[in-house]
């Protein structure tokens, strides 16, 4: 199976390349943090549900990423047990249609998930935009993660690796 590494995490300039956005923008009071670690970053924090709020963040500033939609996006993941948003914009602004796939984490279990555009749905806000423009991988001008399950609690996501790969495997792959 032959990968390409859309984002490399062994650069130790690349966490300057990642912003945290929070419940905060709005009044919440989630907090969250990114670092590296030997094997890649790390997205953790707090989500609370206070003010009104319920989501933590993190997104890679906008750029041309040169992915194609002919090939999956494959994240190599170690999670919490629970479920997280990966997110792409095709667009170099903060608000606005992002196309959203969620993705579960069984606990302390590294996890390999692949997405192709079919896996996404618009979205704004939390609501489903029914005439958005069809995802292409091509247009893709920011990523990022999201955690906004409703449980409040600490949260860690250490993110590995993401890459585009030829191969789509159907059933995504967990190691223990």
């Amino acid at each position: 199976m032959a990968k390409t590494a859309v984002i490399t995490f062994t650069d130790p300039t690349e966490l300057d390349n990642w912003v945290i956005i929070n419940d905060t923008v709005m009044g919440g009071r989630s907090v969250a943090h990114i670092e590296p670690t030997p094997t890649g970053t790390r997205f953790s924090g707090l989500l609370s549900l206070e003010n009104n709020g319920g989501f933590a963040s993190i997104r890679r500033i906008p750029e041309p990423l040169g992915l194609s939609s002919n090939k999956a996006i494959e994240l190599t993941v170690q999670g919490d047990g629970r479920t997280y948003q990966f997110r792409l914009r095709t667009n170099r602004q903060l608000d606005g249609v992002a196309y959203v796939a969620t993705f579960a984490t069984p606990p302390e279990a590294t996890t390999v998930v692949q997405f192709t555009t079919k896996d996404f749905t618009p979205q704004w806000r939390g609501r489903i935009v029914t005439n958005a423009a069809p995802l292409a991988f091509e247009d893709v001008q920011q990523l990022g993660f999201m955690l906004a399950d409703k449980t409040p609690g600490h949260f860690a996501l250490n993110i590995m690796s993401i890459a585009q790969t030829n191969t789509v495997d159907i059933a995504n792959k967990t190691d223990s």
